[in-house]
């Protein structure tokens, strides 16, 4: 009896110690996968680190990025947007939000502007007689998809963005225009530290006009202006508009008849990982990012959703693209897109 008992008590011990061991193998092995999945996304993003100190801690962000968009990306049915693992993965939000945005609102720069706005062009344009979709890439009056890097100049591709669409449609050729050009030349902006559209728009018009991005390349910092290739111009404005505030049906209009420069809350960790879908994610409307409203459409499901260009590379949704949802019970829009809209007239 006392052998039986023996027997029985070391297949416990056993089973005990096997289980002990898988419990604790498991931790070390999602350690291993993770560091795993770290090198790779350092080789293909090209991430190189100063030093073994700098890395454990970039990596310490990571896992905790991963780890919060694969749990949100796993949520139950009805979320119509994905979130991946994409370039920004190694940086806080708050470090993101502090580099790759820029947009200034206008009590920044009110002292420095010259009001040179009129009134909205297409208020009367019937809204039964809008399109349900409507795409400006289609019409080839979008550049491809840009890149601000670390420079927080997203006002400058933002308003080059409108005036390229403005210039195509008025003159039927599509010209990529230089924004390095604004944040070396535009003084009433701060170039990589951030700035405003009609701002811009200004400048362009003082200046008479923006040369090509082939005669003055985007550098992706802050430099001295060179005068000289800043002529041929390529494209110049005669005066902007700025679309009613918190109305997106005004926006609609605008944008049916060009692309649209829109101040946007860009900076939170939804957007920050945006990869498909309509956007549906968490934003304020504290206006941080300037993008560029580019057509609208209906997803198979009904959701009505903003097409909207962004600057930050194609390795970032929807091969550089985001679809937004559109008509929100908020007048002011998802993450605030109907509170600051304009827009070039050439």
């Amino acid at each position: 009896m006392a052998f039986k008992h023996l027997q029985i008590f070391l297949i416990v011990s056993l089973v005990s110690s096997i289980c002990f061991s898988i419990t604790l193998s498991r931790p070390l092995e999602d350690e291993l996968t993770m560091q795993k999945r770290h090198d790779e996304w350092m080789t293909k993003h090209g991430r190189v680190y100063r030093d073994t100190n700098e890395e454990n801690n970039r990596y310490v962000v990571f896992k905790r990025n991963v780890e919060r968009i694969e749990r949100l990306n796993n949520l139950p049915a009805g979320r119509t947007f994905k979130l991946a693992v994409n370039q920004f993965a190694d940086l806080t939000n708050d470090e993101f939000r502090s580099m790759y945005t820029g947009y200034k609102g206008d009590s920044l720069l009110s002292s420095q502007r010259q009001t040179k706005t009129t009134p909205f062009r297409y208020q009367n344009v019937s809204s039964s007689a809008l399109p349900i979709s409507f795409d400006w890439r289609k019409k080839g009056a979008v550049t491809p998809i840009k890149n601000q890097g670390s420079c927080g100049c997203c006002w400058a591709f933002s308003a080059v963005a409108a005036i390229e669409g403005a210039t195509q449609i008025k003159k039927g050729k599509l010209i990529s225009l230089s924004e390095q050009e604004l944040v070396d030349c535009d003084t009433n902006d701060f170039g990589c530290g951030g700035g405003l559209m009609d701002t811009a728009f200004e400048h362009i018009i003082a200046t008479g006009g923006l040369t090509t991005e082939s005669n003055y390349p985007y550098k992706g910092e802050d430099a001295t202006c060179n005068s000289k290739k800043t002529n041929p111009k390529a494209a110049s404005i005669t005066g902007y508009e700025d679309v009613p505030v918190n109305d997106e049906n005004a926006l609609m209009k605008a944008v049916v008849h060009q692309p649209v420069s829109v101040g946007i809350e860009g900076g939170g960790f939804d957007f920050q990982f945006y990869s498909s879908g309509v956007f549906t994610g968490e934003c304020t409307t504290s206006l941080d990012h300037g993008v560029t409203a580019v057509g609208y459409g209906e997803s198979m499901n009904k959701s009505k959703y903003w097409i909207i260009k962004n600057s930050w590379g194609t390795k970032w949704g929807e091969s550089g693209y985001m679809r937004i949802q559109k008509d929100v019970k908020d007048k002011q829009g998802l993450c605030g897109l109907a509170m600051k809209a304009s827009y070039p007239i050439v």
